[in-house]
């Protein structure tokens, strides 16, 4: 091999080891050879998600079935009078009941049933975990009342408090198992946002601001529950299978269990009956 020949060669093999080695770049057109490119910083591994609900935390999913429990509160006896509201301190509030306002204490509805009832699990579901719903339950203060009167909320779950009235509110809760809360809402501050971290059945809201504003929140770990409606009826619907011990909470008639045995797809009635007192 003469001298042209061995530099030809050795040209031909520089050429051949810059396109199989370093670089690094995409492919592309003609154009000089690219540099190596610099030495990349080893990857992180991915952080773990983190859990968000108590079902993940648990390390499982929510049990949920295809059994219901349904039925309806009623009511013997004389009804009592719903008494009168006087909002004349507050002229805002007095404006918004032309009419008057009477006490949701007890709310007989014309088919000689209850409403503002709390029904829920009491028992039945130990050692399973529910996910805690992302979106809020609302309370609102509009006509110098609270909406609802009486509700259920999950433990965890965004509690937000909204200030539909022109005039000053404050919320006060008063917990036993939770921490208690008293915020001021001046008519400018239309929204806040709480939460409790305990179960608890009941928690008693008040306005110190208008002594007749009442309210009850229903604290689980879980979100069979239910309020009776103006017709007196209620509904725990995709329960699983089992025996458990159902609750109705009034807040002057008292406490009422029953106990229930359901199957997957089935549909157990039940009533509960309040007295006058």
């Amino acid at each position: 091999m003469n001298r042209k020949e061995f530099l030809a060669l050795a040209g031909a093999v520089v050429l051949i080891t810059s396109a199989g080695c370093g670089g690094g770049g995409e492919s592309g057109g003609g154009g000089e050879a690219a540099s190596p490119a610099a030495p990349r910083p080893a990857a992180k591994a991915p952080s773990a998600v983190p859990a968000t609900s108590p079902a993940a935390a648990a390390g499982g999913g929510a049990a949920t079935g295809s059994a219901a429990v349904k039925g309806s509160i009623k009511f013997t006896g004389a009804a009592p009078k719903a008494a009168k509201i006087r909002m004349d301190a507050d002229p805002f509030c007095h404006k918004q009941h032309a009419d008057g306002a009477t006490s949701e204490e007890v709310r007989v509805n014309a088919n000689g049933t209850l409403g503002n009832v709390f029904v829920y699990v009491k028992s039945g579901l130990e050692g399973k975990t529910y996910p805690v719903p992302a979106e809020p339950v609302v309370l609102d203060q509009r006509g110098c009342t609270y909406h609802p009167h009486v509700m259920g909320i999950m433990a965890g779950q965004t509690f937000k408090i909204l200030n539909s009235d022109d005039t000053l509110h404050n919320i006060h809760a008063l917990p036993k198992a939770n921490a208690q809360f008293n915020l001021a809402m001046p008519k400018y501050i239309k929204e806040k946002d709480q939460k409790f971290d305990k179960p608890e059945v009941m928690v008693p809201v008040k306005c110190d601001v208008h002594s007749w504003m009442s309210s009850y929140v229903g604290v689980l770990t879980h979100p069979f529950y239910s309020v009776s409606s103006s017709e007196g009826g209620f509904s725990l619907a995709k329960l699983p299978a089992g025996s458990y011990t159902i609750e109705a909470w009034h807040e002057k008639y008292g406490s009422q269990t029953q106990q229930v045995t359901v199957a997957d797809g089935d549909t157990v009635e039940i009533t509960f009956t309040f007295q006058a007192s």
